[in-house]
C-alpha cells in the first residue's frame, strides 16, 4: 500500500506524481493501493495525481484504488466528476 502525501496542491503535485510512480514500479502484486488517510490539505490538483497513478498502474497492468478517502476528496471529485473514474473504497467512501 502506497501513503498519500498529507499536502498535495498544485505547488506539491509533480513531486507527489513522482514519489508515487517510483512507487508504484516497485509494488509487485498486480494490485496497488494508495492510501488517502494522511490527506489532510489538498486542492484539485490531488485528483490529478490520482488519475495518473491509475493511469500509470493500469499501463503496468496493475489494478488501482483509494483507499480511506477523506470525506472532502470524495466531494471535490464530484464536483469535478471524476467520482466515477477513481475507485475509491474505505469507510469514508462508503459514508459518502
Amino acid at each position: 500500500m502506497l501513503l498519500l502525501p498529507a499536502t498535495v496542491t498544485a505547488r506539491e503535485a509533480r513531486d507527489a506524481v513522482r514519489m508515487l510512480s517510483q512507487a508504484l514500479k516497485r509494488e509487485s502484486d498486480s494490485g496497488v493501493v494508495i492510501d488517502a488517510s494522511a490527506l489532510d490539505q489538498f486542492d484539485s490538483a490531488v485528483l490529478a495525481v490520482l488519475l495518473e497513478c491509475q493511469r500509470l498502474a493500469q499501463a503496468w497492468g496493475k489494478g488501482f484504488s483509494v483507499r480511506h478517502a477523506p470525506a472532502k476528496l470524495l466531494a471535490l471529485a464530484r464536483l469535478y466528476g471524476v467520482d466515477a473514474l477513481l475507485p475509491f473504497e474505505g469507510a469514508a467512501a462508503a459514508a459518502a
